[in-house]
C-alpha cells in the first residue's frame, strides 16, 4: 500500500503552477487578450447593426392631408375611374389590300381628311384605265350615231320634196322616216351606254380612292397598327396575318371620366353636380369637372352604376386610360350658409387612422421619419375623416401603415395611387 508521503508527492506533481503563463508572459495576460477581442467584435457588430438599421427605410404609402374647405364645396362621395374618349376610331381602308405607305407615328396630331396611309393601287388604276377607255369608245359611238341620224333626217326632207314633184314614191319617203326613227332609238341607247361607262369610271375611281386612307376626324394617333407590306382588311379576312387598320385616333376634345359608383351611394350623385377630379399621375392638380349623366343601368356582378363626368379643362397632360380619383361635391348653398366660417381641421384618408388602445393615432412623415400623433376625429366625408387636432392641412400622412411601424423610424414615401 502506498504511504501517505507518496500520495502527497503525487498530488504535488499534479498541481498547476500559476506563477508563469505558458507563453512566458505575466499571469492572466492571455485571458485579457481573448476577452478584449470578443468585446471588440461584439461592439463592432452592434455598431454595424445600428448603422444598417439607420440606413434602411421602410417604404410606406402616403397622402396629403387636405383642408376641410367651405361647406359649399364639401365632398359627399369619392370614387375612382379612368379617362375615356367618346370619339375614338381604328382607321382602316374600306377594301382589302397591301399597305404601301404609313404616314403616321404614335403621338402625331392629324387633321380631318389628312392622308395617313396608302394601299397598293396597281389593280385599281388598271380598272380605272379600262373604264375610261370604255367610256371613250361609247362616246365615239354616240357621235357616230348622231351623225347617222342627222344624215337620215336630211334624206327624209329631200324625199318629201321629191314626192311633191312626184319624182319618188311614197314608199321611199316612209322608208326614210323609218330609218330616222330607228337611228333615233339607237342614239338614245348609245347615250345610255355612255352613262353606264361614266358610272363605271366613277366606280373605278372610288375603288382607287379607297386605297388612300384618311383621318376621319381631327385627333391624336395613339397606336400605329400596320407596317408597309402587311395586308389590311376591314373584315380581318386573313386571321392573324391580316391587320384591321392603319392606326387608332383619339379626339382629345372628347375626353371624359367614367367611374363606377357603388349603388348604395348613387343617390348622392346628380346630373350637373360639380366634381373635383385628380389624376393619379398629377396628384396636386385638381381639375374642375361636372357630372354629365348617370348611365341608367347597374352592373349586377359589381353592384355599381356607371357615371360619366365631363372635364371642364382641356390639357395635353390628360390622356386616355389614366387613373382618376373624383370627389362629388355638394351643390352650392344659400349665401347665409356660405357666410359661415369653414370647419376646422384637416381631411385625411380613413386608411391613415389606426387604433392604439383607446386612442386614435396617425403617423406623419417629417424629415424622412415617421412621427406618431394622437388625433381627435370629426365627421366622415366619403372615404376621408375629419381630424380636429394633431394633423394640419398639407401634412404628409402614412396610409395603411405597417403593423410594426414605430415612432421615429426611417421611412420612404410611396405616393398613394
Amino acid at each position: 500500500m502506498t504511504s501517505e508521503t507518496d500520495k502527497r508527492a503525487l498530488l504535488g506533481q499534479l498541481r498547476i503552477d500559476r506563477t508563469e503563463s505558458p507563453g512566458g508572459g505575466p499571469p492572466g495576460r492571455r485571458t485579457w487578450i481573448i476577452g478584449g477581442a470578443l468585446l471588440l467584435a461584439a461592439l463592432l457588430a452592434v455598431g454595424a447593426w445600428r448603422a444598417l438599421s439607420g440606413r434602411t427605410a421602410i417604404p410606406v404609402h402616403t397622402a396629403i392631408a387636405q383642408s376641410m374647405g367651405g361647406g359649399a364645396n364639401a365632398s359627399v362621395l369619392d370614387a375612382t375611374g379612368y379617362v375615356t374618349a367618346r370619339r375614338q376610331a381604328t382607321v382602316s381602308a374600306q377594301i382589302t389590300g397591301t399597305v404601301a405607305a404609313v404616314m403616321i407615328e404614335e403621338g402625331d396630331h392629324v387633321k380631318e381628311g389628312q392622308v395617313i396611309g396608302r394601299l397598293d393601287d396597281t389593280a385599281q388604276r388598271a380598272s380605272l384605265a379600262q373604264a375610261q377607255a370604255q367610256l371613250h369608245s361609247a362616246q365615239a359611238l354616240l357621235v357616230q350615231a348622231q351623225a347617222q341620224l342627222a344624215q337620215s333626217q336630211r334624206d327624209v326632207k329631200r324625199d318629201e320634196d321629191l314626192v311633191k314633184r312626184q319624182l319618188v314614191s311614197e314608199q321611199a319617203v316612209e322608208q326614210a322616216r323609218t330609218q330616222v326613227d330607228t337611228q333615233s332609238a339607237q342614239l338614245q341607247s348609245q347615250r345610255k351606254l355612255v352613262d353606264l361607262a361614266e358610272a363605271n369610271v366613277r366606280s373605278a375611281q372610288v375603288q382607287l380612292d379607297y386605297c388612300t386612307v384618311r383621318a376621319p376626324f381631327t385627333g391624336v394617333v395613339i397606336a400605329k397598327a400596320a407596317q408597309v407590306g402587311e395586308i389590311i382588311s376591314p373584315l380581318s379576312a386573313g386571321g392573324g396575318f391580316t391587320r384591321t387598320g392603319i392606326g387608332t385616333l383619339v379626339d382629345m376634345d372628347s375626353l371624359e371620366v367614367e367611374v363606377d359608383v357603388n349603388e348604395a351611394y348613387i343617390n348622392r350623385v346628380q346630373p350637373g353636380q360639380p366634381v373635383k377630379s385628380v389624376l393619379n399621375a398629377y396628384p396636386e392638380w385638381e381639375i374642375p369637372s361636372h357630372v354629365i349623366a348617370i348611365i341608367p343601368t347597374a352592373d349586377r356582378s359589381k353592384a355599381t352604376v356607371k357615371v360619366r363626368i365631363g372635364l371642364d379643362v382641356k390639357d395635353p397632360r390628360i390622356v386616355p386610360d389614366m387613373g382618376v380619383r373624383v370627389s362629388f361635391l355638394e351643390e352650392n348653398k344659400p349665401a347665409a350658409a356660405e357666410s359661415q366660417p369653414p370647419p376646422r381641421g384637416a381631411l385625411v384618408p380613413a386608411a391613415a387612422l389606426r387604433k392604439d388602445g383607446d386612442q386614435d393615432v396617425v403617423f406623419v412623415v417629417k424629415d424622412g421619419r415617421a412621427q406618431r400623433r394622437a388625433v381627435s376625429l370629426g365627421v366622415t366625408r366619403g372615404d376621408a375623416r375629419q381630424v380636429l387636432s394633431g394633423v394640419s392641412p398639407g401634412d404628409v400622412v402614412i396610409v395603411d401603415a405597417p403593423a410594426g411601424l414605430k415612432d421615429d423610424v426611417a421611412v420612404t414615401e410611396v405616393k398613394q395611387q
